[in-house]
């Protein structure tokens, strides 16, 4: 099994405590909301929303995929952190044994934020990614920062 690691790292000018909660804790209906063309919807399967729920993201009609299933490992609201893993999907190509990702907001000196994601792929067998994947999944990554940050700077209530 091999294993790729992505990280991606954007600045926002959007509070810690706010994008953690928008990227995190009202991910659910926020995302749908303002990416419907990526995300449909997003229901929760099993738990109550923290550690140990198993949620089913039904993606829009911009995506290659139809749904993804995944298990949130953590949540640390004090640490602005969250780890979930992909359980079940399209995602998963038949290249891969499980994807985990981690998120990390930390508060900058201006008042804003720094967002980290982390995507680590664990390959089946000795099957390679191409730099073009990891290319296409970064972009994503930022992709989806970018208009929850732009949602939030222009909408400074919600």
């Amino acid at each position: 099994m091999g294993v790729v690691a992505c990280d991606v790292e954007i600045t926002s000018s959007v509070p810690a405590a706010r994008m953690f909660e928008a990227i995190v804790l009202d991910s659910d209906n926020l995302i749908p909301k303002i990416m419907p063309r990526a995300i449909e919807s997003v229901e929760i399967l099993e738990g109550d929303g923290g550690v140990g729920t198993i949620k089913l993201v039904n993606f829009g009609e911009d995506s290659q995929f139809k749904s993804v299933k995944y298990h949130v490992d953590a949540v640390d609201t004090e640490n602005f952190t969250q780890s979930y893993s992909i359980l079940e999907g399209e995602v998963l190509m038949g290249i891969f044994e499980s994807i985990i990702y981690h998120i990390e907001i930390l508060a900058n000196a201006d008042g804003g934020c720094i967002c980290k994601s982390r995507s680590i792929y664990n390959t089946k067998g000795d099957v390679q990614i191409s730099e073009e994947k990891i290319k296409e999944g970064k972009e994503k990554t930022m992709a989806m920062f970018e208009a929850i940050e732009a949602y939030l700077q222009a909408n400074p209530d919600a």
